[in-house]
């Protein structure tokens, strides 16, 4: 005849050490992660994030300029800008697989903002698009009398394109337009000292 009656769970027993020593691990756990939290949070009071103008540097552009000019065949443009701006970085690119080689200087704008400028005298179509990101042609900004081509991108970049018969010039940024107009007046104001100095007698005789 079987038992009728049930044979109840056998619940475990833990030992009080073991169990002592289960709550101090975890308390242990808890206590090693606050620590750990507490000093990640003081490292970052203590280092808060530098604003971008502690991103500046002073690259003497107008010497590199002159540098490169040897390997550029032509004297890069590196316009007088205001008080408040600089260049981050200043460089002349080989011919890549566009065959395209050019000069490509960073500048930071007194507002911290950014533009670079890019010049080539052997640009093309292909390449002017990919320095201004592909974005389509939305007009025209007219610059101290030389005009500009307007490209805009719809994620906030816009580019500006100067070309003559000698060079071209591309302006990329996120920077106000009244930024863009500083920097594209000095560069075509230098391409028209080098002009003039070149062909002194143009000058004259108008």
């Amino acid at each position: 005849m079987s038992d009728s009656n049930p044979t109840p769970a056998v619940k475990p027993v833990i030992a009080a050490g073991a169990a002592k020593r289960a709550n101090a691990s975890v308390i242990g756990m808890l206590l090693a992660m606050f620590s750990t939290v507490a000093i990640v949070l003081t490292i970052v009071w203590l280092n808060p994030e530098p604003k971008a103008g502690a991103y500046r540097t002073e690259v003497d552009v107008a010497t590199v300029a002159g540098h490169a000019a040897d390997t550029a065949g032509f004297l890069p443009v590196a316009p007088v800008l205001p008080e408040g701006w600089s260049a981050n970085y200043a460089r002349w690119n080989p011919p890549g697989t566009d065959g395209v080689a050019y000069w490509d200087v960073g500048y930071v704008t007194a507002d911290d903002t950014f533009i670079a400028l890019r010049e080539s005298v052997t640009a093309n179509p292909t390449w002017i698009a990919a320095q201004a990101q592909q974005a389509p042609v939305t007009g025209t900004r007219t610059i101290d009398g030389h005009d500009w081509e307007l490209r805009d991108n719809p994620k906030g970049e816009r580019s500006l394109v100067f070309t003559s018969a000698e060079t071209t010039i591309v302006l990329t940024g996120a920077a106000d337009f009244k930024d863009f107009d500083i920097l594209a007046a000095g560069a075509t104001a230098l391409l028209d000292e080098y002009a003039a100095t070149a062909n002194p007698t143009s000058k004259e005789s108008k």
